[in-house]
């Protein structure tokens, strides 16, 4: 069961092909995150002992085999599910075992949170195209994150940097299809779960800015009507059931403000529109959150890096800050 003293954390190893191997051992090497939780790492212990070797770091870990009962201690275990032979994974390279590799990893994560034997899931990142070599239908981490833990409810990304969020109302669609999904409920519904994650997250009263769809806002009219018929009703909507919501403002100035302190999160239109400053505000330390669910779920927000991969740079910044995210809004639940 979970620990009624340092949350516990499911780590799951993401895409063996890129930087995830090195970045799980260097962080499970953290003394900052061990103090912050207990983990239970999920992959392959040989995939791992290269990611330890490619990080120069080791770490003592207590390996049980999937299916065993679990104890988390101050020792992190390692669930070791033997499912992929490192001497077969060519790097840089997206593959349909790679993606098999990541989302059994992530599926067996899942259902330890879901099941009450974990109190948060975090993973290294994944690679999409090996997702989608491995599951024709797999379209993104919510939609399977959901199916595994049974959610019903809405779910949505927000990415995090220090103590600003980047929420969206629409994410992972084509931009042609954007405008017609620009609805009133989409969107008060995007801007209720803000608030709702963000409570949870320990603020009081979120400060949520809403970002406009069209150049300037729409310029009153002059450049689009989605501002004035759908966007500001739903602030309006918003603030009269308590939610602390202003807009819509323009894009390209809204992360200004929101940066120098005015807002605690943005809300965005499409997937770009937010991620784009968040990425260059801080691309080596935010955090991609997936809320809705009944238990944190905190991964960095950048890529695999094929580019880098096996070369012993990569920042564990990220990674380091989506397992703290991840122990923080556990340990207030």
């Amino acid at each position: 069961m979970p620990s009624k003293t340092k949350p516990v954390i499911a780590l799951a190893m993401g895409d063996p092909a890129g930087i995830s191997p090195e970045l799980t051992a260097k962080v499970v090497a953290l003394p900052e995150v061990r103090e912050a939780a207990r983990l239970v790492v999920i992959g392959d212990r040989r995939v791992y002992a290269e990611g330890e070797k490619i990080a120069g770091v080791t770490t003592a870990m207590d390996v049980v085999q999937a299916g065993e009962s679990l104890q988390p201690g101050e020792t992190p275990i390692f669930v070791d599910l033997r499912h992929l032979d490192p001497a077969t994974v060519k790097r840089a390279v997206a593959a349909e075992t790679g993606g098999r590799f990541a989302l059994a990893n992530y599926k067996y994560a899942l259902e330890l949170a879901r099941d009450g034997k974990a109190d948060a899931v975090s993973f290294t990142p994944f690679n999409k195209r090996a997702m989608r070599l491995a599951r024709s239908e797999y379209d993104d981490e919510i939609a399977f994150s959901a199916e595994v833990a049974g959610l019903v409810g809405p779910a949505s990304e927000f990415n995090v940097l220090d103590r600003l969020w980047n929420a969206r109302v629409t994410s992972h669609i084509p931009m042609a299809a954007v405008p017609a999904a620009l609805t009133f409920d989409r969107i008060e519904r995007a801007l209720r779960l803000t608030d709702a994650c963000m409570r949870a997250a320990g603020f009081e009263r979120p400060r949520i800015a809403v970002a406009g769809y069209n150049p300037h806002a729409g310029d009153s009219g002059n450049f689009g009507r989605e501002e004035i018929d759908v966007i500001e009703p739903v602030v309006v909507a918003a603030g009269k059931n308590g939610i602390a919501a202003e807009g819509p403002f323009p894009a390209d100035t809204v992360f200004l403000r929101a940066k120098s302190g005015a807002f605690d999160a943005v809300l965005t239109m499409y997937h770009d529109q937010g991620q784009i400053a968040m990425k260059l505000m801080g691309f080596d330390r935010g955090v991609t959150l997936l809320g809705g669910f009944k238990f944190p779920i905190c991964t960095p927000a950048h890529g695999t890096a094929y580019d880098i991969a096996g070369q012993g740079v990569a920042s564990v910044g990220a990674t380091w800050a989506a397992l703290l995210l991840a122990a923080e809004m556990a340990a207030r639940r």
